[in-house]
């Protein structure tokens, strides 16, 4: 054998094995791409006018004191994800992170032990206490007896606590609007998020750029929102769309009086 051949002798086996390691890293990121991953995918869900209907049937039905016929709106909004039998792999969840209509959340956060109905009682729980709260804080905020005026809210199967600030400000607009004639809304398309409990004090929510994306795309373009997610609401805000933080319903509704009337108004 010369001296010529003998790198080359040497190297095969090198070679061999380097062929061999690749086709395993290749298969191994084969498997990876199609192996569900713990994780659920969201994504902007519908959103409904607490002023108006959802399914055909009121939102609001209140009883015990005048109701006022109301402009504009004030929308709630949510956000939809896939089911716990749904695939979710390497690479769909990484398509997801690039779009800005997507995300991607831990499986467990979104369905408690993955299990839908217990999330779905959960979230039916959590929409039933927003609603008392919400109906609560209104009429607190407006000094009127919850022994007397009664709120009911039917918005279909929607769970989860996130519509209370925007039920409450629907039951204010309902039942004094601005407090001179007017709206609430100054006949704008609003929507908003955040919990809200009894003394009207509002809570962050989680999913606000899935939000704020379901909210533009149904014509809004102001969003309230809780203080503590103004830099998350920041994330892909639709052009367009205001972004108004509050902590509390006065808060709320006062930020709508100085939109009415040109004030100044808090922003993120």
């Amino acid at each position: 054998m010369s001296d010529s051949r003998l790198p080359k002798a040497l190297t095969a086996p090198r070679t061999r094995a380097l062929a061999l390691c690749g086709a395993l890293v290749t298969a191994l990121f084969g498997v990876a791409a199609f192996v569900p991953l713990p994780y659920t995918l969201t994504w902007p869900g519908v959103t409904a006018d607490t002023l108006g209907s959802y399914q055909d049937r009121p939102v609001l039905t209140i009883t015990g004191a005048p109701v006022r016929a109301t402009d504009g709106q004030l929308r709630m909004v949510t956000i939809s994800a896939t089911s716990p039998g749904e695939r979710t792999t390497f690479w769909r969840s990484l398509q997801a992170w690039f779009d800005r209509d997507e995300a991607v959340r831990p499986t467990d956060t979104v369905y408690p032990q993955g299990n839908p109905a217990k999330a779905e009682e959960v979230t039916a729980r959590q929409m039933a206490e927003s609603q008392n709260s919400a109906a609560m804080a209104a009429l607190s905020y407006l000094h009127l007896s919850p022994d007397q005026v009664k709120v009911k809210v039917d918005l279909g199967d929607i769970g989860g606590p996130s519509a209370g600030q925007m039920l409450a400000l629907g039951i204010v607009d309902k039942l004094a609007g601005d407090g001179k004639g007017g709206d609430l809304t100054g006949g704008l398309k609003i929507a908003g998020t955040g919990t809200i409990d009894d003394q009207g004090t509002i809570g962050a929510v989680g999913g606000v750029p899935l939000k704020t994306q379901a909210a533009a795309r149904d014509g809004a373009t102001v969003f309230l929102l809780p203080k503590d997610e103004c830099t998350d609401a920041k994330v892909n805000t639709p052009e367009g769309l205001r972004l108004v933080p509050v902590g509390t319903l006065g808060e709320a509704v006062s930020a709508l009086e100085a939109l009415r009337n040109g004030g100044g108004v808090p922003s993120c």
